[in-house]
């Protein structure tokens, strides 16, 4: 079984209120899970408005598969939004 890992730091420079980041992080995260079968949860920066830090994780039979999709993932959210993607971490075990 392998478990595939990525970190996401995302700078948000449009958002001016915590209400607002919420609401556009937890689309994200909703079609992050719809589209890629993933788990996914906001693990830092809870408090700043313009940044968000988000855990990816998915589980497979091969360490081919898990870096795909998460690469896949990287690049759809570099492009499915406002955001920005300043750090992407990825790790397969």
């Amino acid at each position: 079984m392998i478990v595939g890992t990525v970190r996401l730091r995302l700078h948000l420079p449009e958002v001016r209120s915590l209400k607002e980041k919420r609401q556009l992080v937890t689309s994200l995260m909703a079609r992050m899970r719809n589209r890629f079968g993933v788990s996914v949860a906001e693990v830092d920066d809870l408090d700043a408005w313009q940044a968000a830090t988000l855990g990816v994780a998915c589980v497979s039979g091969s360490d081919a598969v898990c870096r795909h999709l998460l690469d896949d993932l990287v690049r759809w959210v570099e492009i499915a939004g406002p955001h920005v993607v300043l750090e992407a971490t990825r790790d397969a075990r």
